[in-house]
C-alpha cells in the first residue's frame, strides 16, 4: 500500500512538473484568457520541482543542495521554482505566473516568494484571487469561512515593474506531500 501511494504521489508530482507548468503571460489578458492561453511574447519560461538533500563535501562538511524530484513520499518537501527571462529587445509588461498547488500536496505557509512581485492565492481553482489572509471558502454546511492553507489551489505572481530585455525573474513556493 505504501509503495503504491509513493508511486501515485511521485507520478502526480512528475506529471505536474513536466506537463502542468505554470502559465506565464506577457500580454494584458483577462483571467479567463490567462487560464486558457499559452505563454505569449518573448518570455522564456522554466519550471522545476526539486527536493533538498544533504551531501558530504571532500573535507567532510555536510551541505544541503537541491536536486530534481525522483521520489516523493508523504512528508517530503518539494520546492517549485519558476524562472522567466525576457528574450526580446523591449521591456515586457503585464507578466503573470500562475502555478497550481499539485494534487496530494499542501502549500507550506509563507513559502511563496518572488522579489518585486505581488503574490496572490486562490482557493477555488484559480477563479478568484486574494491575499492568503483574505481567502474565503464555503464549508460543507454552505457557510463561508476563512480558507486554510490546505484549501489553497493556486499561487499567482505579478511583477510590479516591466521585465527589461535579458533580465530574469524568479518565483517559487514549497509544498509538503500528503
Amino acid at each position: 500500500m505504501r509503495n503504491s501511494l509513493t508511486k501515485l504521489i511521485f507520478a502526480s508530482l512528475a506529471g505536474i512538473a513536466a506537463t502542468a507548468a505554470p502559465l506565464v503571460h506577457a500580454q494584458a489578458q483577462t483571467p479567463a484568457q490567462a487560464q486558457a492561453r499559452p505563454a505569449a511574447g518573448n518570455i522564456e519560461f522554466k519550471n522545476i520541482a526539486e527536493v533538498e538533500i544533504e551531501t558530504k563535501t571532500a573535507d567532510g562538511k555536510v551541505e544541503k543542495k537541491r536536486v530534481p524530484v525522483q521520489k516523493a513520499i508523504p512528508g517530503t518537501v518539494v520546492f517549485y521554482t519558476s524562472t522567466f527571462k525576457n528574450t526580446g529587445s523591449k521591456a515586457a509588461g503585464n507578466i503573470n505566473v500562475t502555478n497550481p498547488v499539485p494534487a496530494n500536496t499542501t502549500l507550506v505557509a509563507a513559502s511563496a516568494y518572488g522579489e518585486g512581485m505581488d503574490i496572490s492565492y486562490s482557493a477555488d481553482g484559480a477563479k478568484t484571487w486574494a491575499a492568503v489572509d483574505k481567502l474565503k471558502v464555503r464549508g460543507a454546511d454552505g457557510k463561508e469561512r476563512a480558507a486554510g492553507i490546505s484549501d489553497i489551489t493556486h499561487v499567482k505572481w505579478i511583477p510590479k515593474t516591466d521585465l527589461a530585455p535579458g533580465k530574469v525573474g524568479e518565483a517559487g513556493f514549497r509544498v509538503v506531500v500528503n
